[in-house]
């Protein structure tokens, strides 16, 4: 069975293995025989319940509304991975998708506050404005004074 490694989320931030559990299926797709007979696809859980002493209630609240349609029944958040043909690299590359939605869930956008332009860069845009209108203009018919 494939080893389950520690999450790394950034800012010195680790999640135990202990909250994940990994379970093996049959991937569906190409392969010929060794899909319909070797168990590859796995589906990475973590339990947040025991998440939550190493991550902070706020930060699972924000996992729980970023990403709410990845749980299951039983409040466990769910990623699945079947793109190679081994257990090992499928379980490599679902903690690497969890770790990557956890690290999008936790990082914390400041809201944009509106600005006003600076009167510099209204000025230029004006100037600007104004150039473009004399181009246009001087591109009229050329009137021969013979």
């Amino acid at each position: 069975m494939a080893a389950l490694r520690d999450l790394d989320l950034g800012r010195g931030r680790r999640l135990s293995a202990r909250c994940l559990s990994v379970r093996f299926s049959r991937a569906g797709g190409p392969g010929g025989q060794n899909v319909n007979k070797v168990a590859t696809r796995a589906e990475l859980r973590l339990d947040l319940g025991r998440a939550e002493a190493a991550l902070g209630p706020r930060a699972v609240a924000r996992i729980r509304a970023c990403w709410p349609r990845r749980f299951d029944a039983k409040g466990r958040l769910r990623v699945v991975c079947g793109r190679s043909r081994h257990q090992a690299r499928n379980v490599e590359l679902a903690c690497a998708r969890m770790e990557e939605l956890l690290r999008e869930a936790l990082v914390v956008r400041r809201p944009r506050r509106d600005t006003k332009p600076t009167t510099g860069s209204r000025e230029r845009r004006l100037r600007d404005k104004r150039a473009a209108g004399a181009r246009k203009r001087d591109r009229g018919a050329v009137r021969d004074d013979d």
